[in-house]
């Protein structure tokens, strides 16, 4: 609840009840016939008219576990999640790679499926998702979407990318950049003038752009550099954090758009020096550090000090720039 794990007040599920609840969510039949011998399976599962859930089955102890993470009905808009406007322009861009990063739970899938919403309520595109499972059921409005799930409808991300190209989207949603081969045919497809966004478990700009390098061999990772610097429209990070009211969560977000500078910081090897370059484009640009950001909360009353000293990059160079702003 709100990111804090506490106990139902019920009876404890047994072996044979948790394996019941599986095979209720699964939707792979194979995989049903199957259970028995299952080791890890992700799905998906959905309740018409309250919700859907995002499942992985893994084996612990010999027996079956299930975790459901709820995926609302409804598609959040920028707007209503409280994100600042730049993410509408970001949305609105024509070309290149988008990318939204941070830890597993913290509201990634969300920032995406609203930048998505904005696209289609503003744009004639051809907008193609792939996902592993899909998460947020879009409906056509100004924008035509088709869905693909990673098992059901293709094999695994690079596949489906591959034949992403032949399919006329002007928009590829990626749910996560796993592997060399699927960052390579992202990186191929935003380059032929598609708009691609996804998803990387990193924890800010310069930590992203490093993750994204490495994964390919020496040899290769001074081009691939070169290839982000043209590429890389956006990076936004983001970090959950709880409300000084103890009651929900609040957003944090780093967000770093494409200019010369960072084009250059990219080529150069010098993604370790970005904040710098973020926090001086925020009037500009509409960029931001986190520490910016934690500042804004925590002034407005929306999380308390401790919580932002303990979410700050530098806690003792954030409350420096506190008293001295």
């Amino acid at each position: 609840m709100n990111g804090v794990l506490r106990p139902l007040k019920m009876e404890k599920l047994q072996a044979d009840h948790t394996k019941q609840v599986a095979l209720h969510v699964m939707n792979d039949p194979l995989v049903k016939a199957q259970i028995d011998s299952v080791q890890e399976c992700d799905s998906s599962y959905s309740l018409p008219g309250v919700a859907r859930f995002r499942v992985n089955i893994y084996r612990q102890r010999g027996s079956l576990a299930c975790i459901l993470r709820i995926i609302p009905d409804e598609i959040p808009s920028i707007d209503g999640l409280g994100l600042p406007q730049v993410l509408k322009t970001i949305a609105g861009n024509e070309r290149g790679l988008v990318l939204v990063t941070g830890a597993t739970g913290s509201g990634k899938s969300s920032t995406l499926a609203s930048m998505i919403n904005h696209i289609n309520h503003t744009e004639s595109l051809h907008i193609l998702t792939i996902e592993d499972p899909i998460e947020f059921i879009y409906k056509n409005v100004k924008s035509s979407i088709s869905q693909r799930e990673i098992g059901p409808d293709t094999a695994n991300f690079a596949i489906a990318l591959r034949a992403a190209l032949r399919q006329d989207p002007d928009v590829i949603l990626v749910g996560e950049m796993r592997d060399t081969e699927t960052i390579d045919i992202a990186l191929k497809a935003s380059e032929t003038g598609h708009l691609v966004l996804s998803t990387v478990h990193t924890t800010d700009a310069s930590r992203t752009i490093n993750r994204l390098v490495s994964v390919f061999p020496a040899e290769e990772q001074t081009m691939v550099r070169m290839r982000l610097a043209d590429s890389l429209k956006a990076t936004v990070s983001q970090r959950l954090l709880p409300k000084a009211t103890g009651k929900g969560r609040t957003v944090a977000l780093e967000i770093m758009v494409q200019t010369k500078t960072v084009e250059q910081y990219i080529r150069d090897d010098r993604a370790a020096e970005l904040k710098d370059v973020i926090e001086k484009g925020r009037d500009m640009f509409g960029m931001q550090s986190f520490d910016q950001h934690l500042t804004q909360l925590y002034r407005a009353g929306d999380i308390t000090l401790e919580t932002a000293q303990s979410a700050a990059s530098n806690p003792a160079d954030f409350q420096r720039a506190l008293e001295f702003d």
